[in-house]
């Protein structure tokens, strides 16, 4: 069969090309120009081939596109509410309508007597006036209404795993995720450097991403944008 042949001494030889810097380091048959050739010699035959089809599965997994990331969105204004935000509405004097609610991008909360209320992008005081607002119109007389910040999620990243001070930073605009590496205090000797995973909510819908950021660091990667919440995480490198 032409570009394979089979040999009594167990040879086997392909003429599938490989890329330069993994064919200069393997034997070539002097007959067989771009052969590879792997000697099945009892255990350490097999460790060899073994050794051969893992950096080929390295090969594909390199030239596997990145997916696609979407686009960055502005985050909101300088004490603002942002999605994954936690806020405690209480109305004085009025123990029912007191709750806690979690931020969301799309979704207003559903506040009793008065309906749907806008918290995303809004400052406290601003969603104070208008429940109070709402709640004169036919409902109570005089309400005071505050809106406690339970947690502030909204304006970290997260990056965790195989970097030096995993934890919880500040988001700024325009964040990318090396800034976030970098300021995570860079990667472990044990970490895969395209081996990160972006972990991203969409809409209330989680999505992964993985990015290589040792590409990114060399070039040949583009960089990403980051969105407040976004986790990043670090794994550990297989070998």
């Amino acid at each position: 069969m032409r570009g394979r042949r089979f040999r009594h001494d167990r040879t086997f030889a392909t003429t599938r090309s490989l890329p330069s810097f993994i064919s200069a380091s393997l034997r070539l048959e002097p007959s067989a120009p771009r052969s590879l050739t792997v000697r099945a010699q009892g255990p350490r035959g097999v460790r060899s081939g073994l050794a051969v089809l893992a950096v080929g599965a390295l090969v594909a997994c390199a030239s596997s596109p990145l997916p696609p990331i979407a686009p960055a969105v502005v985050p909101p204004p300088a004490h603002a509410l942002g999605s994954g935000d936690v806020v405690e509405i209480k109305v004085y004097r009025e123990a029912d309508l007191d709750a806690v609610y979690r931020v969301s991008v799309d979704d207003p909360i559903d506040f009793p007597l008065i309906g749907s209320v806008r918290l995303f992008a809004r400052r406290p005081k601003e969603v104070e006036a208008e429940i109070q607002r709402r709640l004169a119109d036919g409902y109570l007389v005089d309400p005071k209404v505050r809106v406690f910040v339970a947690e502030r999620n909204s304006q970290k990243v997260h990056v965790l795993g195989q970097v030096n001070r995993p934890g919880s930073f500040r988001f700024e605009a325009g964040m990318t995720v090396i800034q976030a590496v970098t300021t995570a205090g860079g990667f472990t000797q044990l970490a895969s450097k395209n081996g990160v995973q972006l972990t991203r909510v969409t809409s209330g819908q989680e999505e992964r991403f993985q990015v290589p950021v040792g590409d990114i660091r060399r070039g040949t990667a583009r960089n990403i944008q980051l969105q407040p919440g976004d986790i990043i995480f670090v794994q550990e490198a297989l070998f």
